[in-house]
């Protein structure tokens, strides 16, 4: 981000209503990890469509997520919502996503879109590929709509799979690898509903591996991320 961007005025936040303040209260405060089986947590498996990937000046576009429950994607939990975003002009990239400006003028207002996704994923833990671009970018939506703090753990599939397939030698390697790589077909591409479904299907093969591998809580999972990203490090010097 340039000087001038820090400088530009940002545009004033509409005052929440009431009922939309009282939503807000009834969200989680704070959400903690378990310690038990990979197989009984609730997961929220998000992806997000954006106007570009600059972190501080793009937007949200569309929101897509699935749950896995009882270790299988549950079709009957899906969200998806497109933003109605009229104070940001739509880039080319759109086209992309297959959202054309049609569809963006025909979205949800984004206080109530993100209000419905939040209640949506509850207590649960966030998964996504590339994790941290769509955990930041939901972040700073959340604060500037709704001035509300995500507290909500991350996990990267983009981070967990080559920290239990290292034979795949993908360390770097996007989602369209993966998929490829176990075999999974994906119907649709660049669609944040398509993109959360195809990473679900990835994230239930993760699993999988995790527990051959005695990894069989998110607990553990974040502790053994957490080793994984410190060998990383200590070899890079």
């Amino acid at each position: 981000m340039n000087l001038f961007e820090w400088l530009r005025p940002r545009p004033k936040r509409t005052p929440l209503e009431a009922h939309q303040l009282e939503r807000i209260q009834r969200l989680p405060n704070c959400v903690k990890l378990s310690d038990a089986p990979l197989r009984q947590q609730r997961w929220v498996v998000l992806d997000l469509e954006t106007s570009g990937l600059n972190m501080n000046r793009d937007q949200v576009l569309s929101i897509g997520a699935v749950v896995i429950e009882d270790g299988a994607i549950d079709l009957g939990q899906q969200f998806e919502r497109t933003l109605l975003r009229v104070d940001h002009k739509i880039s080319p990239a759109v086209l992309i996503h297959g959202l054309a400006p049609s569809a963006i003028a025909a979205g949800s207002e984004p206080v109530d879109a993100l209000l419905d996704f939040m209640e949506f994923a509850g207590d649960s833990p966030i998964l996504g590929f590339h994790a941290p671009f769509d955990q930041h970018m939901l972040s700073r939506a959340l604060k500037e709509s709704l001035d509300y703090r995500l507290l909500h753990p991350f996990f990267d599939a983009a981070e967990i799979a080559p920290m239990l397939c290292e034979q795949a030698n993908l360390r770097h390697a996007g989602l369209d690898d993966w998929t490829q790589f176990f075999g999974l077909h994906a119907e649709e591409r660049h669609n944040a509903s398509a993109d959360a479904l195809v990473t679900a299907e990835l994230a239930l093969i993760l699993f999988s591996h995790a527990r051959r591998q005695q990894i069989d809580s998110p607990v553990r999972l974040e502790e053994c991320l957490g080793q994984w990203r410190r060998r990383k490090q200590s070899h890079s010097f």
